[in-house]
């Protein structure tokens, strides 16, 4: 197989708090090839938006660091170590190879400046266009992600526009100066369900059109199904399932996977028999100020024996996947 387009090894974060550290995501590593999409999926406090907020170097400092390993991107013929870099590199790496679209557009948009002056001053920064020449890139760009009459919503300013037309300023922000990486943080979850489906086929299309590569956050398990070609669940800041999609989807391994499937409402239409009421996992997120000492989900888990307690339960690698769990196929 060829070298991946991004690795991350061994990556943790920790958020240091008065009443003492907050280890939020431990020892997390994947990789991600160019043209594909690789989905991280969990409840809200899971590690997913920290992850991303990690390999980009937006943690907010002082309170939150990176403790420990690698985040590696392979571009332009080298191989870049984002963890190590500089915040000066980071500034070139950010918007020109890596691009972030974040949940809630509002607040990530310039409230005082058009949305085309905010398309415009990402192309002048990273590619040295005029004020011309970005202007008019602008213009392009926002027709490219479907918004109508372009010209005129680029002098508009984002309270003017409605959610679903802020987002795809995001991602025109994002794309204008063709990253190899773009990291979507539930970019579909204020949109109503006709606007997701539409923002899920635009990124699809982008993809196919540049081959970038997508690490796309949610906690939807229906989005994923739809637009991941491989999958990590997270639990407690730790990677519990990885494996391809449809494998991951279709037969679960870890208990946490399986409870977050049977919380799904049946589909409209399907010939299923529907549950009431829904099955809800019990409990709630664990603290990870203070993680128990052995399987971060036992608390909630009906299958969860003495072993599962006792001691640390490693990432277990499989042939078509891994998984952390010592019961791992009797969910």
């Amino acid at each position: 197989m060829s070298t991946p387009l991004l690795e991350v090894r061994n990556l943790s974060v920790e958020f240091r708090q008065r009443g003492g550290a907050v280890r939020a995501v431990q020892d997390v590593g994947f990789a991600l090839q160019a043209g594909r999409t690789f989905a991280l999926v969990g409840e809200s406090g899971s590690g997913k938006s920290v992850t991303s907020l990690a390999i980009m170097r937006l943690l907010a400092a002082p309170a939150g660091r990176i403790t420990g390993g690698a985040v590696l991107l392979h571009a332009e013929g080298r191989t870049l170590d984002l963890v190590q870099l500089s915040e000066r590199e980071m500034r070139r790496v950010r918007g020109r190879l890596a691009a972030m679209v974040f949940q809630e557009p509002m607040t990530s948009l310039n409230p005082v400046l058009p949305v085309g002056e905010q398309i415009a001053e990402v192309l002048r920064l990273h590619l040295g266009m005029d004020h011309g020449a970005a202007a008019k890139q602008a213009v392009h760009l926002l027709d490219r992600v479907g918004i109508p009459d372009a010209p005129r919503r680029a002098r508009e300013y984002p309270h003017e526009l409605s959610g679903g037309m802020r987002q795809r300023v995001m991602i025109a922000i994002a794309l204008a100066c063709k990253p190899l990486l773009m990291i979507a943080d539930e970019p579909t979850t204020a949109l109503d369900v006709t606007i997701q489906a539409q923002m899920l086929a635009l990124i699809r299309e982008l993809q196919d059109e540049t081959g970038m590569a997508v690490l796309f956050i949610t906690h939807n398990l229906g989005v994923v199904a739809e637009i991941a070609d491989d999958v990590a669940v997270m639990y407690g800041g730790q990677f519990v399932e990885t494996g391809a999609t449809a494998d991951v989807l279709a037969r679960p391994r870890h208990p946490y996977t399986s409870a977050l499937l049977d919380s799904l409402p049946p589909e409209i239409g399907s010939q299923a028999p529907p549950r009431q009421p829904l099955r809800a996992i019990p409990g709630g997120v664990v603290n990870l100020r203070a993680p128990p000492q052995g399987c971060r989900f036992a608390e909630r888990c009906a299958l969860r024996i003495d072993a599962c307690e006792a001691a640390p339960v490693p990432l277990r690698v499989l042939d078509d996947g891994a998984v952390r769990c010592i019961r791992a196929g009797a969910a």
